[in-house]
């Protein structure tokens, strides 16, 4: 048994498997768990901004919802007026009444079209944010500055379509 070749190169063989595998070993854990580190704080971030979002979002609702109460009081308003105005002065508080109409109307339409500008602008704002970032990470040389700038030029065209 000692004296064949096959037992020693099997000796050898399990010999060099343990001292080149355990550090290996150690290099391939150490690597994963790092890339489980960088992930998990990716994720964090991900879901930090997303909440950020969430929460402007709701925040622009609840803005568009003030506005909408607003136009609904300025309405109501508009159209009292125009009642009382309308016996007493007839086709000229009908001009009045229509007038006011018109600027509650354009003041809704103003609101909700700022809403939406801020809420696209912060939406784009973040996006942009979140892919310099992960780009930044990822792509390196050269190239990834061409990709991230030709990316972000992009972006607003493609968002506000």
């Amino acid at each position: 048994m000692f004296s064949e070749p096959e037992f020693w190169v099997a000796v050898a063989f399990v010999l060099f498997v343990a001292l080149v595998g355990r550090p290996g070993a150690r290099f391939i854990t150490t690597a994963l768990d790092d890339r489980a580190t960088a992930i998990r704080q990716e994720i964090e971030a991900a879901s930090r901004l997303r909440a950020e979002a969430e929460a402007t979002l709701a925040d622009y609702k609840k803005k568009h919802a003030e506005a909408l109460q607003e136009a609904a009081a300025i309405l109501a308003h508009a159209k009292s007026e125009a009642r009382r105005l309308q016996a007493e002065a007839g086709e000229q508080a009908e001009l009045r009444l229509k007038r006011r109409e018109a600027q509650a109307h354009e003041k809704i339409a103003q609101a909700e079209a700022q809403a939406l500008k801020e809420v696209r602008d912060l939406a784009v704002d973040l996006a942009v944010a979140a892919t310099r970032r992960v780009l930044a990470e990822k792509i390196v040389g050269a190239s990834a500055d061409q990709l991230v700038d030709k990316a972000i030029a992009e972006l607003p065209s493609k968002l506000h379509s």
